[in-house]
This record gives structure tokens, C-alpha cells and sequence, in this order.
């Protein structure tokens, strides 16, 4: 009744005024495509789902209008059954969209056009290296006006000097702060883009040979850069490397072991055991050593000189070095490949990923709350923020601050910002220094310092400003991803994308696979009905084997013959003995620890444990070796299905006679797959790394090119040559084709099923919510 009250005497003001009101112009409805129930959506919607899902999972193939417009109904049917049990409004399901939403506007809150620039001007200096030293007097972001000024007057004087012609080196080792570089007169080595911070490559990008910098400044504080030289890029290096740590507090006897261990690791090396071998074996470098060691794609800059000098000096792929220290330990480094820079629009992803992620990153994010200020009003409360301010002191510096609550009467809930009108209060700003604080390290420190080293420099009140600082641009970012469904349609028709597909997961495992899955009556009746169709026609139990020669194929399958377990040409070290001696000795269990875990790591290995004993000893001393030896690898988890045991019981032939009371070691394996890969771990090169390659398995006729290429499957080695590649197709069984049991056909019924259950629920929500189309929409969007 109120509205229309309002209307009459709106109408009535109109009429009584003498000039009429101008007539504003209504965009026309949208037209509707597709009606659900009560709800509509326009061909507008359905036109921008298809062209961005236009393609089908072919990608060669093009879905038609009417096909995708089924698949879209179906779609929104499912979203509004999830809409009715109330999926869109669970706690878990605000989260979840909360995560998306804030991972989707991260692409929208990026200047793109300062990010483009400066991945091109980051792609022109990686056309060049530059040798840089550098001297740093040490700064805090958070130092007093008073403190920022000595320390940009100390590095002023020494270029001063410099300039005079003293030695800059010198001046590096006597004054620069930065403990990993001073000793080294500063030297950076060669640099190129992204090998150090962003001020400081700039320094070095724009400073001619032989020339000083004026002052930089960095978060660490204030630096002079002189460049050495300059060359034309080496390009980027991929590379594998064995490393073996040094613990920064190692003594001398913890030093030496190191060296004894990278030292064994390059002997066997030389001895002809292949790199991925001894990297699994013996690289502390967990992150690369299951991998074969190796490390992403680099340019110099990136890592340690030595490494890096050491890298860039191999020739040619699959060369290694010597074992090469750094302050990370010892390493042994291996050419995969060498590459030029490639072309800007290759690398172009990568750098703009690259720009957001190091130190260019507060600059970009600098120039986006510029922006955004430009936008939404700021105001900052000034007497609040002042007494807020004045709450900071010294633990600020340490990352402990703390508050209690309720604050200071002057203080407590009282505005601090308003952004767009928006009034943000100091207990929120205090919540967020809490969360946000780090301690402050001093940067004339290592990396490596401990927290007891941490010393607390820098003014509490300028570090609570700088927080506050980031605490508006942060709220000044959430205002603009919240205005983003109303700036940018793009982004509001990608997260209604989102949204739908998150409802769309849930509601079919609930109403679909959730059912099909545990629907076991289902699945058995379905099953019954249908057992016609689940059959295995006849297929072949066969290993393939493809080699890149055909010496390397018959060496594979001679390896192969007979029954498993198949030797493999891998053993341990030998375990020696004292005479007459039997029990373990401390350095013996360790050395066995080694079988154990390439036991562990090797599941479908057997380990041969053979002992013998020299003319000297009785008779049952080899085999009370060969018990202890046993016991402490299966008190250690290898079990005694996987040991074989050989005993001479006397002379081992042609051995001397100290190596008759060794115990020895030989592996074998009842996986094929095990015999291919210790023959490729001799033969391996850089551009062949799997010369031989052995895959089992279980093939019907049509499954395999291999098979296909055998006119009569017969059990046995087969060899032929498709494509001029030797190949061998051993065959162990011919299965005759046969019914499929249930266990066999559950994958295919349960899918099977779960399209039965899809297309009845589906039924339903037609039925729930009648489905009216408009025809003469469809037809013009087909044509």
C-alpha cells in the first residue's frame, strides 16, 4: 500500500508541473533464452559460457550450439537443485569462493601495463652479464631520518675515495657490511636480470666499466655498486648436481668427512657408474636427488659463483665436473643442456611471473595504491594515528608486540582510516601489526644468523608507520576486489564460473558418484543385467622392450631369460671379515644400513647374501656370517622372501684368501623393469637418458602397435623392427578370451551406472523445474 501511495503522489507532483518531465530512454529486456522454473537466463549469459567452452575435449572438434545448450541446461538444472539444499550459503562453501575469489583477483588488482614493461626491460638486460662488486653500510627501512642520512653520508665519502683512486676492494673489505662479499673485496661476480635486488641491478645495468654508482638504497641499506665488466650473455644452463652438505658448525673431522664422501662419490663416477645412481644414493639434496639431481633452468646471477662458474664451464651435455665447494657444501655438476635466450614472447610468461615474485614486486604493488587512491578517498584520522603510533616500542623490532584489550580510552575503537567512507578502527590496525610484525634482522648479517643473533635496529614509531603504510594499501586492495563484480564483467562472469562448478562438484558426488559408489546392490543388478557386454577378448601377458640398438636389445633380453628373479648388474661393497670372526661389529651394521634402504627403495628387489671362509677357519664360520648377516636385514625390515643365501662352505674360487671371509652382495629383481634400468644406468647419455625402455603388461588385440605388428602371438621372444627400432615383444601367457568377473567390470559399471543415475535425477529436475525454451534465440546464435 505504501509503493502505491508513493506512485499516486508522484504522478500527481508530475502533473502539476507545467514543462514535462524528459522521457528517460530504458534499455530494452534482455532476451531470454532459457527459463527454469521461475528462473531466466538471457542469451547473452549462455552466448559468453559457449564461446569461452566452444571447444570440446577434442580440441579439433567444435561443439554446435544446440549440443552445448543441452550441456548448459543440464548444468544450470544441477546448480539450481544445489541452490535448494542450500549449498550457497554453508560456511564451507563462503571459504572456499572466498580463496577463489582472492586468488582470481590478483590478476585484476596488477598494473599489467608496469608489469609488461618491466619483464621487457628485464628480458633486454639478459642479453648481457656484468661483473659487479658492491660495498653496503647497513640501513634499517626503519631507521631514523637522523641514522638514514649518517649511513648515506658514509657511503658518499667512500665513493668519494674510490673516485680518489683508492682500491674499491679494498674499501669492500674494510667497510661493507654485507658478511657474504666484504672478504671477497665485494665481488658479486656476473649478474644479469633477477640475480640480485632491483635497485641494485639497476645500478649495474646503468653504470659504465670501471664507474661508481651514486648511493643506492635497498631494504638492507645503502649500497655503492662498481662494475667490473661486461659480456654478451652465456644464456641459461640446466644442470644436475650431487651435493654433499656442510653443516656450518662442522669441525675439522666433520669438513673431512664431507670431502671423503663427495671424493667416493666422484670415483664411482669415473668408475663408470651412471650420475642418477650415485645422486639417489648420496645427494643431501632431498628436493633433486629423486629427480637425478637436477635443478630448473638458470642465467647467471642465480646461484653461488663458484657453482655457477663451474656450471657454465662444462663443454657439452652429460660433462660433470670435479667436486666443486660452496658454502652449501660440496657438489659434483652435470651438463643436461644449454640454451640461448629465447625469443620475448617464449619467455614472456615466465618473466611477468618473475616481476610479480622478487624484488620488482612492491613496486608494482606500489603503483596499484597509487592508483586505487586516485579512486577511493583516503583520509587518515591524523591525532588518533599519532597516538597509535606512539603504542610501538623496541619488542615492535623484536616481532613481539603485543596489546591487551580494551584499549586506551583515547584509542579504543576509534577511527584511524576511512577509505571511500569506509571507517577502519585502531583495534584493527592493532590486530593486523600483531599478525604482520617480523623481527628485524641487522643486514650486515648471514643469511644463516640464528634468532638469538637478530639484533633490533631501527625506530619503533617509523616501523608501526611503515605497518600502517601497508595496512591502507591492503584495505585499499580488499576495497577494490569487492568492487570488482560491479568494475569488470569479465570478472564477474569467471567467478559465477567458479561458483557454479564448486556447486556443480557437490551436488553430484552427493546425488551421483557418492551413490554409485556405495550403491554395491546397484552395481551388482546392474552388472547382472548387462553381463553380455563385459568380456576380455583373447590378450597376451607380455613386456615390450624398445631399445636404440640392437646390441643394447640383446643384451636385454639375454638378461631376461630364464625365470625371475633376473640378476641384475648391480651389487654392494664386499663385507670383510677378520678371521674366525662372526658378529657385527658396529661399522659393519652400518655399512649394511646402505642394502636396507636400497631394499626399501627397490620393492621388487632379492638381495644374494654369499659367504666362504678361508682354509684356515672351520667349516661354520661362513655360515654363521652369512646368519648375522641375514638377521640384521631382516631386524631391519627385509624380509627373508627377498634373501637368498650361498654358502661355499670353504674357498670362494679364485679369490685371495683375505677376500675368502668376505660376505658379498648381488641384487636381483623379479621386475623386468628393474634389469632395463641397471642396463641404462651403464649406457645413458645426455641425449638418449633411457636407451632402452621395458614396459609389462596385459594387451587385447588393437592395444599395442607392438603386438599388432606379430602375425601369430606365440609365447616367447619376438623380435621386429617398426620404424628401423629393434624391438622385442616377450610373451609369457595367451589368455583366451573369457567373461569379465564382477571384480573385473566394476570400473566400467560404476560409470555405467553413475550416467543411469545422472540421467534419472536429471529427469526429476526437469520435472521440478519445467524447462521452456526460446527456439528463435537458439536459431539466430546457429546460424
Amino acid at each position: 500500500m505504501r509503493h502505491f501511495t508513493g506512485g499516486i503522489l508522484l504522478a500527481l507532483i508530475v502533473t502539476a508541473c507545467k514543462t514535462p518531465a524528459p522521457i528517460v530512454q530504458q534499455a530494452p529486456p534482455k532476451p531470454v533464452i532459457l527459463t527454469l522454473g521461475n528462473k531466466s537466463f538471457t542469451t547473452d549469459d549462455f552466448f559468453q559460457s559457449f564461446t569461452k567452452n566452444q571447444l570440446s575435449s577434442d580440441s579439433t572438434q567444435r561443439t554446435d550450439v544446440k549440443e552445448y545448450f543441452d550441456l548448459y541446461t543440464n548444468l544450470k538444472l544441477k546448480v539450481l537443485a544445489a541452490e535448494a539444499e542450500g549449498r550457497d550459503t554453508t560456511e564451507a562453501f563462503r571459504e572456499e569462493m572466498t580463496t577463489y575469489r582472492k586468488q582470481l583477483a590478483q590478476s585484476y588488482l596488477t598494473d599489467k601495463v608496469l608489469v609488461e614493461s618491466m619483464a621487457a626491460e628485464a628480458y633486454q638486460r639478459m642479453q648481457e652479464e656484468v661483473n659487479v662488486s658492491h660495498i653496503l653500510i647497513p640501513v634499517s627501512e626503519d631507521a631514523l631520518p637522523a641514522d638514514t642520512t649518517k649511513a648515506y653520508e658514509t657511503v658518499l665519502a667512500l665513493r668519494k675515495q674510490a673516485l680518489s683512486g683508492t682500491d674499491f676492494a679494498q674499501l669492500a673489505r674494510e667497510h661493507s657490511k654485507d658478511a657474504t662479499t666484504a672478504q671477497n673485496g665485494g665481488s658479486l661476480g656476473y649478474i644479469s636480470a633477477f640475480g640480485i635486488v632491483y635497485p641494485l641491478e639497476t645500478a649495474a645495468y646503468t653504470t659504465s666499466i670501471g664507474g661508481i654508482s651514486q648511493p643506492v638504497r635497498s631494504r638492507f641499506g645503502y649500497h655503492l655498486v662498481k662494475v667490473n665488466g661486461r659480456r654478451p650473455s652465456r644464456g641459461r644452463v640446466r644442470v644436475a648436481h650431487i651435493l654433499v652438505r656442510i653443516s656450518p658448525s662442522a669441525d675439522e673431522s666433520g669438513q673431512k668427512s664431507a670431502q671423503e664422501r663427495i671424493d667416493a662419490a666422484y670415483a664411482r663416477l669415473k668408475a663408470g657408474d651412471s650420475f642418477e645412481l650415485v645422486c639417489k644414493e648420496v645427494s643431501d639434496d632431498a628436493t633433486s636427488k629423486t629427480n637425478g639431481g637436477t635443478l630448473p633452468i638458470f642465467e647467471p646471477g642465480r646461484w653461488v659463483p663458484a657453482f655457477e662458474d663451474a656450471a657454465f664451464a662444462l663443454a657439452k651435455s652429460g660433462d660433470y665436473s670435479k667436486p666443486v665447494k660452496t658454502n652449501y657444501g660440496w657438489h659434483i655438476i652435470r651438463l643436461i643442456e644449454r640454451k640461448g635466450l629465447e625469443s620475448y614472447t617464449t619467455m614472456a610468461p615466465s618473466l611477468r611471473q618473475r616481476v610479480t615474485t622478487d624484488s620488482r614486486a612492491d613496486i608494482v604493488r606500489q603503483a596499484t595504491i597509487q592508483r586505487l587512491r586516485t579512486q577511493y578517498p583516503v583520509q587518515e584520522m591524523t591525532p588518533v594515528l599519532d597516538l597509535a603510533l606512539a603504542k610501538a616500542d623496541s619488542s615492535l623490532l623484536r616481532g613481539q608486540w603485543r596489546y591487551t584489550e580494551p584499549l586506551d580510552p583515547t584509542i579504543q575503537n576509534k577511527v584511524i582510516l576511512t577509505i571511500a567512507n569506509q571507517p577502519y578502527t585502531v583495534n584493527q590496525f592493532f590486530a593486523y601489526v600483531r599478525q604482520r610484525q617480523q623481527p628485524q634482522r641487522n643486514p650486515a648479517m648471514s643469511a644463516n644468523a640464528s634468532a638469538g643473533e637478530i639484533t633490533a635496529i631501527g625506530s619503533p614509531m617509523v616501523a608501526m608507520r611503515r605497518l600502517f603504510n601497508r595496512f591502507v594499501g591492503d584495505q585499499l586492495m580488499t576495497v577494490e576486489e569487492q568492487n570488482l563484480d560491479k568494475k569488470s564483467p569479465e570478472f564477474r562472469a569467471l567467478l559465477n564460473e567458479i561458483r557454479d562448478g564448486v556447486l556443480l562438484s557437490q551436488v553430484m558426488e552427493q546425488n551421483v558418484w557418492e551413490r554409485s559408489m556405495v550403491d554395491s546392490t546397484g552395481q551388482r543388478q546392474y552388472f547382472e543385467q548387462n553381463k553380455a557386454k563385459y568380456t576380455y577378448s583373447e590378450r597376451a601377458v607380455a613386456t615390450i622392450l624398445v631399445a636404440s640398438t640392437d646390441s643394447l636389445l640383446r643384451q636385454a633380453t639375454t638378461a631376461l631369460s630364464g625365470k625371475p628373479p633376473y640378476q641384475l648388474r648391480r651389487s654392494a661393497a664386499a663385507l670383510p671379515f677378520d678371521k674366525s670372526q662372526t658378529i657385527l661389529t658396529p661399522r659393519q651394521r652400518e655399512s649394511l644400513f646402505d642394502i636396507v634402504v636400497i631394499m626399501g627403495n627397490n620393492p621388487n628387489y632379492v638381495v644374494e647374501v654369499t659367504g666362504s671362509h678361508d682354509p684356515t677357519e672351520r667349516d661354520s664360520v661362513s655360515a654363521g656370517r652369512i646368519r648375522s648377516v641375514v638377521g640384521y636385514l631382516q631386524k631391519n625390515g627385509v624380509s627373508l622372501r627377498r634373501i637368498m643365501e650361498k654358502d661355499y662352505q670353504g674357498a670362494r674360487p679364485g679369490a685371495v684368501r683375505d677376500a675368502q671371509r668376505n660376505v658379498t652382495f648381488q641384487y636381483f629383481s623379479t621386475a623386468r623393469e628393474d634389469v632395463v634400468k641397471t642396463i641404462n644406468s651403464k649406457n645413458a647419455t645426455t641425449s638418449v637418458p633411457s636407451p632402452i625402455t621395458a614396459t609389462t603388461g596385459i594387451y587385447a588385440e588393437g592395444e599395442s602397435p607392438y603386438l599388432n605388428a606379430i602375425e601369430q602371438w606365440k609365447v616367447g621372444a619376438t623380435f621386429i623392427r617398426p620404424g628401423n627400432k629393434p624391438v622385442a615383444v616377450i610373451i609369457d601367457r595367451i589368455e583366451p578370451a573369457r567373461p569379465k568377473t564382477f571384480a573385473e567390470a566394476r570400473g566400467t559399471v560404476i560409470n555405467e551406472y553413475q550416467a543411469i543415475l545422472e540421467k534419472q535425477w536429471l529427469a526429476q529436475l526437469r520435472q521440478k523445474y519445467p524447462v521452456k525454451v526460446n527456439d528463435d534465440e537458439i536459431r539466430k546464435l546457429a546460424k
